[in-house]
């Protein structure tokens, strides 16, 4: 199956997550504060922990770091208690937005992502307006030059719900949420090791924007990806 070019998305996401590690870092920590809390501090039991932990590793972040914060979190010390909140909007052409934000002070964050949209060309929707548009699942993206035979035995094999093959080369690998890590389990056992894995809300289908329209969405993206309290912006533009 065909799909749109993302790579060089990607490719800017990572270096701009590169230039705020300190940024990246904190988002981790509230990943596993609140994942630990919910689920315990055994990553065997606690499938989201894993997950989180596994970002944490690929952030470089030291594990004795790592470790303090899941001990911090099921110790129930004394600290910053973090709400979950899911906000919806869309931006420049329609383009349909998700962010997932972690706060201590919903008042805050609730005002910092209607400012951002308002001022940015976009504009906040409510609970549902957007989210159907997405589905939530296991995502694995290969770089393009990977082998699109290998990743799609091994990874159909294993229990994936599909595998694409971007135009610009990029293979991407879809699952189930809850076959995620058995799949990219699988895949690392063969030798593939992804560019980018984990848990995602994917779009179902795209708005492709070019021009004034396309840096306009993607100042957009980067100032609600800069809000502190945000901890994943979910979009469905194809830039």
């Amino acid at each position: 199956m065909a799909g749109h070019s993302k790579w060089a998305n990607i490719q800017h996401r990572k270096g701009r997550q590169d230039e705020k590690r300190g940024k990246i870092w904190t988002r981790i920590i509230r990943e596993i504060t609140v994942a630990a809390r919910a689920g315990g501090g055994d990553l065997s039991a606690n499938p989201r922990l894993r997950l989180a932990v596994e970002k944490a590793k690929a952030a470089n972040m030291p594990a004795d770091r790592v470790k303090y914060n899941i001990d911090k979190a099921t110790g129930n010390a004394e600290g910053v208690s973090y709400e979950e909140i899911r906000y919806e909007g869309y931006g420049i052409g329609g383009v349909a937005i998700i962010l997932d934000t972690m706060t201590d002070n919903r008042v805050r964050t609730v005002a910092e992502v209607r400012h951002a949209f308002s001022k940015n060309g976009g504009n906040m929707g409510t609970e549902g307006s957007v989210a159907f548009q997405f589905k939530h699942c296991g995502q694995l993206i290969f770089a393009p030059g990977t082998s699109e035979d290998k990743v799609m035995d091994v990874a159909l094999e294993a229990g994936a719900e599909d595998v694409i093959t971007d135009d610009d080369g990029a293979i991407e690998v879809l699952t189930a949420y809850a076959d995620f890590e058995a799949v990219k389990a699988a895949l690392e056992g063969a030798g593939l090791v992804a560019e980018v894995a984990g848990v995602t809300m994917r779009p179902e289908n795209t708005i492709e924007l070019s021009g004034d329209e396309a840096e306009r969405m993607q100042k957009l993206l980067d100032i609600l990806e800069d809000l502190d309290d945000v901890q994943e912006v979910y979009h469905n533009a194809a830039l």
